[in-house]
């Protein structure tokens, strides 16, 4: 196995504990520069990630003749801008969620990766997680007969920040695509392909009920499988109190899960109630970063790609234009 050598766009909260240290502690890899556009913070995350190097230069990390591979950690506005880049140089990418800010530029960006040739990954990373891949074990195995829908929940209150009036990226569409359910409901909205198949219909309605601030902060949303299955989902971020709760719903049974949370799966049939405590790893990514770092040796295949990430864009796409 040799080591992919990576080099990382972005050095923001997200990398330093759940993405940042899997380049290092993966088998057959290794994280060896950064890029902050602020050089000096550049320079200091690369001290304690011990990276060999850091830019404050995006295309100078990229054109790296010793960087193997690249993950984008931006926020999504510039995820297509920086994946194009490192396609035409040649070089493997790995992006964050969501993969961009729309549909269409997903699609831009597969193009191009396809055009040179070169594999491109995003970071759904409970593909690769226990607790997810004990659920797709029990859907698998039949434990709740032939499943018919699904209900998803998710609801907290709002941030103080948001309250207060201080302005950030994840709440401004024109940098983040949407509000926090761009942000966050990707994660369910994926991981319920990876169990359920291709998604053939969507469509929902957004609002702003509180004009904290400019995205909106509601969406309910539905869509619809391949098999007939019908998934529904509320997410709304100016509630009582936080809940994560999605439930698949079979002829034979029930799974509840959260998406976010490390509390128990719950499986209930007509054997019972059984629940499996499984926690997630320290850094959460590593298990996903493996099985890319395994791809890109030749030995095992990513389940999280620019196809089925792309079909999440879709989906919201479709919520977003209120198509029901």
């Amino acid at each position: 196995m040799n080591d992919i050598r990576w080099g990382i766009i972005g050095c923001g909260d997200v990398t330093e504990f759940k993405s940042g240290p899997g380049f290092q502690l993966a088998k057959g890899s290794t994280l060896i520069a950064v890029m902050r556009r602020n050089g000096k913070l550049a320079k200091d995350y690369a001290s304690r990630h011990k990276a060999a190097k850091w830019y404050d230069n995006a295309e100078a990390l990229i054109n790296d003749p010793q960087v193997d591979a690249v993950y984008i950690a931006t926020p999504p506005s510039s995820h297509k801008e920086y994946t194009l880049a490192a396609a035409k140089a040649g070089k493997p990418v790995y992006v964050e969620k969501p993969m961009a800010l729309n549909f269409n530029d997903c699609q831009k960006m597969i193009k191009v990766c396809e055009e040179y040739e070169v594999p491109l990954f995003v970071a759904y990373y409970r593909r690769a997680l226990p607790r997810f891949l004990k659920i797709k074990s029990l859907l698998d195995k039949g434990a709740v007969g032939d499943v018919r829908f699904v209900n998803v929940t998710f609801h907290q209150k709002p941030f103080p920040k948001d309250i207060n009036g201080i302005k950030h990226w994840r709440v401004d569409p024109k940098i983040a695509g949407g509000g926090y359910f761009f942000d966050l409901a990707p994660h369910t909205i994926d991981i319920l392909q990876f169990f359920f198949g291709e998604v053939k219909s969507a469509g929902g309605y957004i609002s702003n009920q509180t004009f904290l601030y400019e995205a909106e902060d509601i969406v309910s949303g539905l869509f619809t499988f391949d098999t007939n299955i019908h998934v529904t989902g509320i997410w709304n971020f100016n509630a009582y109190k936080h809940l994560d709760r999605s439930e698949i719903i079979g002829d034979k049974g029930k799974i509840t899960f959260s998406t976010f949370g490390n509390n128990p799966i719950q499986l209930e049939n007509d054997e019972g109630i059984q629940e499996f405590e499984i926690n997630n790893p320290i850094h959460i990514q590593q298990p996903l970063i493996q099985t890319i770092v395994d791809e890109l040796n030749g030995i095992g295949k990513c389940p999280s790609t620019g196809y089925t990430a792309s079909k999440t864009n879709w989906i919201m796409d479709k919520i977003f234009r209120n198509e029901i």
